[in-house]
């Protein structure tokens, strides 16, 4: 074979992924349940479903979104499709999650965010990711939902013929914006009753307080929160900051001087210095490259 010709086979070799990446389109929608695609205005009753955003210069790696709401109902806008568009001006694959809401059955929310991660890991190949560059990103409740992602997560059945099941849905990374963190006293009394009801049992408290369940293998952490937050108390993402130090896990926690619950309605120097910061501590574990993080 001519050297030249050996030489234009290897560069079509390495520039195929990102050629196929360029070929899917802008956005796809799935049911969490089936993992299969949906119309785009398509939503079956009751079922969870995750909209794909493919940015054009894609970068290999995918963040979940999980919007807030108090866990009852789900803020798609400000902390969901909005911050999907924003991720994909930097490379970054984002998946928006409506994940049920729980009425009191706390199992609903996180067996939809593990079954989604699954699904993403499972079309990495497809997508053009890197199966250890899947995170995740929560506002609020969202951000509880993230953190219990991170710190309830299992590796996968082996022995399941659902290749989706075969995947691990553990986080490689974990991005919570003024999240509740805690069930007790210093969390979200709202986000509490419609996660565990109006009465649960200390254990419950205990189980869905994530900062009593964070270990060394839970995943790096970008936190951010007002130290004005009158909704979601600040004291939530220190008691998880403290939790991944005493751990060992990298991480990162923002405080930032005010903003209030929702960072001035998700605009303004506070909601714009959380997304810097955050960007360049991606950057900084090699999650995306340090171009887009500019």
């Amino acid at each position: 074979m001519p050297t030249q010709t050996r030489i234009l086979l290897v560069i079509s070799a390495l520039l195929a992924p990102w050629a196929y990446a360029a070929e899917l389109p802008a956005t796809e929608r799935f049911s969490v349940a089936t993992g299969k695609p949906l119309a785009s205005d398509e939503k079956p009753a009751g079922e969870a479903v995750m909209t794909v955003y493919h940015p054009p210069n894609a970068n290999g790696t995918a963040v979940l979104i999980y919007p807030g709401g108090g866990y009852g109902g789900l803020v798609l806008g400000g902390e969901g499709h909005g911050i999907a568009k924003w991720f994909g001006e930097h490379g970054v694959t984002g998946v928006v999650v409506e994940y049920r809401l729980p009425q009191g059955n706390s199992s609903l929310p996180i067996s939809d965010a593990k079954r989604a991660s699954r699904i993403v890991r499972c079309h990495a190949a497809d997508w053009n990711l890197k199966p250890d560059h899947i995170g995740n990103i929560g506002f609020s409740a969202g951000g509880h939902l993230a953190s219990t992602a991170a710190t309830h997560y299992d590796k996968g059945d082996a022995n399941t013929t659902d290749p989706i099941e075969k995947q691990s849905c553990r986080p490689d990374f974990s991005i919570l914006i003024y999240p509740v963190i805690s069930m007790g006293e210093l969390g979200h009394g709202g986000s509490s009753r419609n996660l565990l009801g109006p009465s649960p049992d200390a254990k419950a408290i205990a189980l869905f307080s994530n900062e009593k369940q964070v270990t060394s293998d839970t995943p790096p952490t970008f936190l951010a929160h007002a130290q004005d937050d009158k909704l979601v108390p600040p004291a939530n993402s220190q008691m998880y900051f403290d939790a991944l130090q005493k751990n060992h896990v990298p991480s990162e926690y923002l405080k930032l001087p005010s903003g209030g619950h929702g960072l001035n309605g998700y605009k303004g120097p506070m909601w714009e210095s959380w997304k810097t910061n955050c960007r360049k501590w991606l950057a900084g574990l090699k999650f995306i490259p340090a171009a887009q993080a500019e």
